[in-house]
């Protein structure tokens, strides 16, 4: 195998200049708008080798995980693919997600996916039993949606996801939909690639069931009124979290055996400070894949950083394939996440 020879690093470098520099300049002086959208649950990453090499995906997008990353990536799926994946996120919470991508030829690719969260039973706590009142709560958020994909050029691509959304919290939910729109361009220079993609451009979500339903007595001082007028409180709308990024990748190396590849995306959120992404591949093989990267580089008050992970594929028959991938998150004083994924193509 020849070494890197300097251009390509040269190369390599000014790509992750393009990403990492402007990000740290928009950061700058921006005040940060956590806690201030509904259906956060949109924001956690899929794919364990996607959140393997730091979220750093938006370019690279070429396996079935496309459908949260980039739609526009399902144009690069080599063959239909299939995933499922378990997540053991933080505070006991759970995610799930299940999707597939279809290839319809010169037509494009075709997708469909399902996400959810869900959340452990807790105690029911008032201002009167601050103990708990005996009964159990619990909450949970779906998104279930399909995706379109389609080559306008032999280099240039544009998919769209349109999406349902729900989230409750005991007897109270809320419902809305949204829209993503991605784009992914190969430059044709050494496997370099780059990515844009707006997510949950949407419907506000409001709250409303029962538990928000009381009984009012408009003049307490009135003997013989009714004291039990039916009302319900009102919540307020909360906006889904609109997300824009832009992503770059690049292939150090692209061999018969083996192959390494960068990323860097830049992530601009309505809810937080804007951030960067890095992450790397490297594959052997075709068959065996390390994975690395640093996530919410310049997040204000951020707790994740280093990730890592390891991929194995293993051919079934004919054109078959089976993926299993890993993922690890270092997510400071809250602790680790640690992420499987299985993906199947046929």
């Amino acid at each position: 195998m020849k070494y890197l020879n300097l251009k390509s690093l040269i190369i390599a470098l000014a790509v992750m200049g393009l990403i990492v520099l402007p990000g740290r300049f928009l950061m700058a002086g921006r005040s940060s708008n956590v806690g201030t959208t509904a259906a956060s649950f949109l924001e956690v990453g899929v794919g364990s080798r996607a959140t393997g090499m730091g979220n750093a995906f938006v370019a690279v997008a070429d396996d079935i995980s496309a459908l949260y990353w980039n739609p526009a990536g399902l144009c690069q799926l080599k063959a239909n693919e299939m995933v499922f994946e378990h997540i053991q996120w933080l505070a006991d919470i759970s995610f799930n997600f299940v999707g597939t991508g279809v290839s319809l030829g010169r037509f494009g690719t075709v997708g469909m996916f399902i996400n959810s969260m869900t959340v452990p039973q807790d105690e029911v706590r008032t201002i009167v039993y601050q103990d708990g009142s005996g009964e159990k709560f619990d909450a949970a958020s779906l998104a279930a949606g399909i995706s379109y994909a389609i080559s306008l050029t032999d280099r240039f691509s544009i998919g769209f996801n349109a999406k349902y959304i729900s989230e409750r919290i005991w007897h109270e939910s809320s419902k809305g939909f949204a829209i993503d729109v991605g784009t992914l361009y190969d430059t044709g220079f050494k496997g370099l690639r780059i990515g844009a993609c707006i997510s949950n451009f949407g419907t506000n979500l409001k709250l409303s069931g029962s538990d928000l339903i009381i009984y009012y007595d408009s003049d307490p001082l009135i003997l013989g009124n009714n004291d039990k007028i039916m009302g319900s409180l009102t919540t307020d709308e909360w906006p889904l979290p609109l997300n824009m990024q832009f992503g770059i990748a690049y292939d150090l190396i692209n061999r018969k055996y083996s192959r390494v590849t960068i990323a860097a995306d830049a992530i601009h959120p309505i809810d937080d400070t804007e951030y960067v992404n890095i992450g790397s591949e490297l594959g052997l093989f075709n068959m065996l894949f390390a994975r690395a990267g640093y996530q919410a580089i310049g997040m204000k008050d951020a707790e994740q950083g280093l990730t890592f992970g390891f991929g194995l594929k293993y051919k079934l028959f004919g054109q078959s394939n089976i993926m299993f991938d890993y993922s690890f998150g270092d997510y400071g004083r809250l602790l680790n996440v640690n992420r499987f994924t299985l993906r199947l193509n046929f």
